[in-house]
């Protein structure tokens, strides 16, 4: 049996009162189907004034037409008449139940699809989604699943067909064998010749999937990549390309409807010619073998008329179903566990951590890439201790962070909390203990209310609302139009970078983690926003676990561990004074970031101290050019001031923060420059000395 019949019979079967009671309605309607058209003919020569029976006949029909025989004259055929009329509204009743059931399976099947490929998607391992787009997984659950169980309402649909067909030819067959195969071989030549468009079907039907594809990663891409777009200005190149993808679907879907449409009168003149050569066949049959000819041949002509059309309808059908078919076995490989990496879960419910973190000879590789990404990292991380990770680029940081809520599992070595495998907890439990704020916020198109108290949807008011207040969240939060209730958009787009941050920030207090989890959480704001920010985290870190990656040292000098990460190695660790002591990768990496440090806005000044050691090395002359550099630069600093005065910094907030970080800078350069001059003589007979 292939993997579509597989898939098809395995959802079916889960809903076995429903696919029974649809098939019985089709086969009642294809009973009623077949006796009102056995009938039609005996009444239509009682209309003529004909004598009507199947005196000669097949014993079936004599029976059936012998219930009206207690009837006489007008009476007999007013009562056939009826009998014709109900048979017919019984066969309509009953195919319309039949069709409400196979849309209310379909519907059924649909669901159980689709939340089976929810189940899937939210078990396997992260490695599944950074190998498919985002596109094609979307195209799966939405399109792909249509596909599938609009299959599923077409073969059903077959299943009425042909035992519609089965009870025509017991009728034809009980009126002449002879004909009724020849009859049949005629039909099957007309379903061979059908072959051709269903292997059409089956080509049109791939290139229908693949093009859908296409599209909905285009358009996603497009969607997510607009500000890019927009600030390259390459809105017609994007529209263009789009639109090539739309046009190859179109393409597809136009062959598609081609292929069905030349199928139908195909398959009607073939009908026709097969309808024609019986008349002519049982001419002679008849002539020869029975007496009531009118009666029995012109039955015989009306069920096989009424045939063919359901035997065109079944070609048809068969050509859908493979157009079709396609999609099931791209929706069967999509919700197949088998052949996907699912992460198997502890048994130990995960409570709070005593200790520390221990990583023992870890080794990492993703998933069909050879490159080490973590090569025998062994390092402790102390419980209630902040444990900074800092590295170039590719080093391995966020890889070994990702190791610890279970995002990926080491392909070696192992990692323990409180000396036990993290493999042997439940990692649903542990997930809940564990905090992240990264650069990177994610926000559900929901209130600000929701996003909070996501993951703890028990939360009261008053537990946001507390939350919010220790995450310098919550003045903003009334600012807004709605307050907590303010829908924020898709991604949070209403709310600024650092806004954004600090709701996620919210959301992490509100959890209450044992284990924190920074990721660059300060390092795209502004300075405004990155202090509330960092008052924020520091309130969020005290007494927990913490675990920061950083690239930006001077956010992680107070740490209680740096670990210094390169190629996928631990090379240092240490606390920041110990690092810059030995003069290794840490000091390097410090010395290069502070030495080469982006100018910005605010005037950043040397301390006292740096400037009272750049004097004891200098002589009298070198002292007076750095008491003029100094004065440079408060000119400097008093012309950023003139900015303020002039109204030309864009917030309040930056203009009050301006106005306090120069002043204290003013006070520290008068403070400097008076003790130049106060100590001029000692400091250049000290210099002459030394």
């Amino acid at each position: 049996m292939s993997s579509q019949n597989r898939l098809i019979l395995r959802y079916t079967f889960r809903y076995p009162l429903l696919a029974m009671a649809t098939i019985v309605m089709g086969f009642s309607g294809a009973l009623f189907n077949g006796v009102s058209t056995a009938l039609i003919a005996p009444l239509i020569l009682g209309f003529l004034g004909q004598e009507f029976n199947f005196r000669g006949g097949p014993p079936i029909l004599q029976r059936t037409l012998g219930i009206f025989d207690g009837f006489s004259g007008d009476a007999r055929l007013l009562a056939l008449t009826g009998a014709v009329i109900l048979a017919i509204i019984l066969k309509n009743l009953t195919n319309y139940l039949n069709a409400i059931l196979s849309v209310y399976l379909s519907m059924e099947l649909t669901r159980a699809m689709r939340l089976e490929a929810l189940r899937l998607l939210l078990d396997v391992d992260m490695d599944f989604f950074a190998k498919h787009k985002l596109g094609d997984i979307m195209n799966r659950f939405n399109d792909e699943i249509n596909r599938t169980s609009t299959a599923v309402r077409t073969l059903l649909t077959g299943v009425t067909q042909i035992l519609t067909i089965l009870v025509f030819l017991a009728i034809l067959v009980s009126i002449s064998w002879q004909l009724t195969v020849i009859s049949t071989i005629l039909l099957l030549f007309v379903s061979i010749f059908n072959q051709f468009f269903v292997e059409r079907a089956k080509k049109f039907g791939r290139q229908l999937t693949e093009t859908g594809k296409q599209q909905t990663n285009k358009v996603l891409e497009i969607l997510t990549g607009i500000r890019l777009i927009k600030t390259v200005s390459t809105e017609d190149i994007e529209y263009r390309n789009l639109e090539q993808f739309i046009r190859l679907r179109e393409k597809a879907s136009l062959q598609s409807q081609a292929n069905f449409g030349a199928a139908a009168p195909i398959n009607e003149v073939a009908g026709i010619i097969a309808l024609l050569s019986i008349v002519l066949m049982g001419r002679f049959f008849f002539l020869q073998q029975l007496q009531s000819v009118g009666t029995i041949l012109l039955t015989y002509l009306v069920v096989l008329f009424r045939l063919l059309p359901v035997v065109g309808q079944l070609n048809s059908m068969r050509s859908r179903y493979a157009n079709q078919s396609y999609s099931i076995e791209v929706v069967n490989d999509f919700i197949r566990r088998d052949n996907k990496m699912i992460m198997a879960n502890g048994e130990i419910p995960y409570e709070k951590l005593q200790a520390g973190i221990r990583f023992e000879e870890v080794n990492f590789n993703y998933p069909e890439h050879d490159r080490q990404v973590l090569n025998a990292v062994d390092l402790w991380i102390p419980r209630g201790k902040t444990t900074a990770f800092v590295g170039t680029s590719g080093a391995g940081k966020s890889t070994l962070v990702d190791l610890v809520p279970r995002f990926y599992d080491p392909v070696s070595g192992r990692i323990t909390l409180d000396g036990v495998d993290l493999r042997d907890y439940d990692f649903h439990t542990l997930r809940q203990r564990i905090g992240a704020v990264s650069q990177d916020t994610f926000l559900f198109n929901n209130s600000v209310r929701f996003n909070i108290a996501y993951g703890r949807d028990q939360a009261t008011d008053e537990e946001v609302f507390t939350a919010a207040k220790r995450a310098n969240a919550y003045d903003f939060i009334m600012e807004l139009p709605e307050g907590f209730e303010t829908e924020v958009g898709d991604r949070g787009v209403m709310l600024s970078g650092g806004q954004r941050q600090r709701l996620a920030i919210a959301r992490a207090l509100l959890r209450d983690p044992d284990i924190l989890i920074l990721d660059e959480a300060t390092s795209a704001l502004d300075t405004v926003s990155e202090r509330l920010v960092q008052e924020a985290i520091e309130e969020l870190c005290r007494d927990r676990t913490t675990l920061v990656i950083a690239h930006r040292l001077s956010t992680i000098q107070r740490a209680d561990q740096i670990v210094v990460m390169e190629q996928g190695q631990v090379i240092e660790v240490g606390n920041h004074e110990q690092l810059l002591a030995k003069e290794g990768k840490y000091a390097n990496l410090y010395e290069m970031q502070f030495s080469t440090k982006p100018k910005r806005p605010r005037i950043v000044l040397p301390t006292n101290e740096a400037l009272i050691r750049a004097s004891i090395r200098a002589s009298h002359e070198l002292r007076t050019r750095l008491s003029y550099e100094v004065r440079s630069r408060l000119n400097s600093m008093l012309g950023s001031l003139q900015l303020v005065t002039d109204d030309l910094i864009d917030t309040p907030e930056e203009q009050q923060e301006l106005i306090a970080e120069s002043y204290e800078s003013a006070l520290k350069l008068l403070d400097t420059i008076a003790y130049f001059e106060a100590n001029g003589a000692r400091l250049s007979a000290d210099s002459n000395h030394n």
